[in-house]
């Protein structure tokens, strides 16, 4: 009657409850926000966690948004792994350290920044909306498609005249963006000042003017302009660890030319705030304690992340589940209450609108006792 899955043990809101802890806390203290009265152990949890399916992206509820200018921000978290594919499997490098590395990616899409409030100094991304996952090798265009989806769903791709595409560079970003047209990719504000600082720091008090000489190389001038510059700072490198940082800087910022000339050149574009969201969406949670995962469960974690940064219903997402999940073999000819209780509402219109409610008789015996204690009650009253 309830519409309870067999064996199963918890109701919607204690699932809910228990995943809505665990993506901000752990899987113990998500087992014992499940009950007041009892706790679900953390192996529940992560089956919990491990099992979920979420749902693809929905079309936008009447008109899309029309908007100039689309921003997209990506980067990744490095996430400790227990096991590659099964426990004792890890292999130790040269250096003795553990191969236990994988990335989770996050892109998010936004209409650019805004003050809390007028006279406010913080700022935050107008109608943000996060993807994470692993997307590992070819899933990785499975990614972007979803991103494409939503943009799509929900604005008016005819009135945008520039998407812009933060980010550091990395393979899988730029593999990606060329799956949407229209894109101009821009480098990430961090990295671009990381490097600059990194090929300038040996100047000691002469580094912040090299460096405004770089950017108004980068900004206006050449390749051969930023070399000439490149060169000066080599022929004041006092040694080979200097000498190999002034080389880095410069192959980084070369092979990102175009997105590094068209962050300093376009004002419109608002600072890259991928480190901070990577912080808070992922890392706070994944990375930045000692811990390990499973690819299963730092993939599924990395999705309820983003789902809960959407601020979507944890409700709903459980309640998603059956839809999506099959029934169990030999169950196909299973009629529940709720079953025939939905099927007699098509069959009997009448009373369909009754269909909520339990069409029951009560007993002759039950309805005489009813009745006294009914009468009774009323007569202490008066």
């Amino acid at each position: 009657m309830l519409s309870f899955d067999p064996h199963e043990r918890m109701s919607e809101d204690a699932i809910a409850q228990l995943l809505s802890e665990s993506v901000q806390t752990s899987y113990r203290k998500g087992g014992q926000a499940a009950s007041i009265l009892d706790e679900v152990s953390k192996e529940t949890v992560k089956d919990k966690i491990h099992a979920l399916e979420f749902p693809k992206e929905q079309k936008r509820r009447g008109r899309k948004r029309k908007v100039e200018y689309l921003y997209i921000e990506a980067d990744e978290d490095h996430v400790s792994l227990q096991f590659q594919k099964e426990k004792g499997d890890l292999q130790v490098n040269q250096y003795g350290r553990k191969l236990n590395g994988m990335i989770n990616k996050l892109i998010y899409v936004h209409e650019g920044i805004e003050k809390d409030a007028p006279k406010s100094t913080r700022h935050h991304l107008v109608n943000a909306h996060f993807f994470c996952g692993s997307y590992e090798g070819k899933a990785n265009s499975e990614l972007w498609d979803e991103v494409y989806t939503y943009i799509d769903n929900n604005y008016d791709i005819s009135s945008i005249k520039r998407i812009y595409l933060g980010a550091d560079g990395g393979a899988w970003i730029k593999a990606g963006g060329k799956r949407i047209s229209g894109i101009t990719y821009v480098m990430d504000e961090f990295h671009l000042k990381k490097y600059l600082i990194k090929m300038t720091n040996h100047l000691m008090d002469s580094a912040d003017d090299a460096r405004k000489l770089l950017c108004e190389m980068i900004k206006d001038g050449s390749k051969e302009d930023f070399l000439s510059v490149v060169d000066m700072l080599e022929y004041h490198a006092s040694n080979d660890k200097e000498m190999k940082r002034v080389q880095e800087g410069a192959d980084y910022i070369l092979d990102n030319w175009s997105a590094a000339k068209t962050r300093l050149r376009y004002r419109r574009i608002p600072g890259c705030s991928t480190e901070g969201h990577v912080s808070h969406v992922l890392s706070k949670r994944m990375s930045m304690t000692p811990m390990g995962w499973s690819r299963k469960g730092a993939d599924k974690m990395a999705r309820l992340s983003a789902y809960t940064w959407n601020k979507r219903d944890m409700l709903e997402l459980v309640r998603y589940q059956k839809t999506v999940m099959p029934k169990a073999a030999g169950a196909e000819e299973v009629e529940t209450v709720v079953a025939h209780v939905r099927e007699k509402q098509y069959s009997h219109p009448a009373w369909g609108k009754y269909v909520d409610s339990i069409q029951v008789e009560l007993s002759s015996e039950l309805k005489k006792w009813m009745s006294i204690g009914m009468h009774n009650y009323i007569w202490k009253l008066f």
